[in-house]
């Protein structure tokens, strides 16, 4: 496949995260079809709705390029470049009334590895070790509708929020610190996890737990948190925020973990070591 263009693609993604954002707020005080109920999590037709819309502008533009999306994926997702959509990172926010969820998408190459996060070449994994090639996101997009907010970055360049250039917090010391955190509820994450949290929440300034990963990712981008740490996450709640963290200064790293999914922590490039999470993220 010929090289994409960096400017039509950027434009297509932002369209394509406003029109899902715009279908969001469209249904924000309607009542909300479910489509799957789980212990802990929810999934409605309006997630299908979204994605099905950001496929078909994406499809419009780049008819050749695959999506791998959390409501399902279309065409190869192994092939040469391929889109990675979460239509609404935060769905138990949004069916709940709390008006913190965003649209993700991002662009991802199958190349030269450059940077983190190492994807290798299968629908979701990481393999932990730098291969000499492997999916690199070329851009991402997360579009929060309720503060009409748009975080845009193109690798090599910063991360831009409404068009401008924000940067990771500068912070070092933990107790001058806000940080993230997220787990599943499995028996074996709550166990991992609620002793980090009860030692952490004694350290940092604050701990929050907020229900969506794009946007916990774009506010480390932003320095509005210091760090994000997930010991369970999806390819599509990150390839986005994760790209967005680096342009704007910051790390983000990553450990495999079972089922194609990983371990990861965001921050501003100088807690991780201070956060003391190796064995969280094992």
């Amino acid at each position: 496949m010929k090289t994409i263009s960096q400017k039509s693609s950027l434009a297509t993604t932002i369209k394509a995260a406003r029109a899902a954002g715009k279908v969001m707020r469209a249904n924000w005080h309607l009542p909300k079809r479910v489509k799957v109920v789980e212990a802990h999590d929810i999934k409605l037709e309006l997630d299908v709705r979204c994605q099905k819309l950001i496929e078909k502008i994406l499809r419009s533009a780049f008819p050749s390029i695959p999506l791998l999306g959390e409501e399902g994926d279309t065409g190869d997702v192994n092939a040469e470049y391929r889109w990675v959509v979460d239509p609404i990172d935060g769905t138990v926010n949004y069916f709940f009334g709390m008006p913190h969820a965003a649209v993700s998408i991002a662009l991802q190459w199958w190349g030269e590895s450059r940077s983190s996060p190492n994807l290798n070449k299968s629908k979701s994994g990481f393999d932990g070790v730098p291969p000499r090639r492997n999916y690199e996101t070329l851009l991402g997009v997360i579009y929060d509708p309720f503060n009409d907010e748009l975080w845009t970055a193109v690798r090599g360049g910063p991360t831009r929020l409404n068009g401008k250039v924000v940067r990771v917090s500068r912070r070092a010391r933990l107790d001058e610190t806000v940080i993230a955190m997220g787990f599943s509820k499995s028996r074996e994450n709550l166990e991992k996890s609620l002793p980090h949290l009860n030692r952490l929440a004694r350290r940092v300034k604050k701990i929050r737990i907020m229900g969506s990963a794009a946007l916990e990712l774009a506010y480390v981008a932003s320095g509005r948190l210091d760090a994000y740490i997930e010991r369970t996450i999806n390819l599509w709640d990150v390839a986005a925020g994760a790209l967005m963290v680096e342009c704007s200064g910051g790390e983000f790293y990553t450990r495999p973990a079972p089922g194609g999914k990983f371990r990861m922590c965001a921050d501003n490039g100088k807690l991780r070591r201070k956060l003391q999470i190796n064995g969280l993220l094992k």
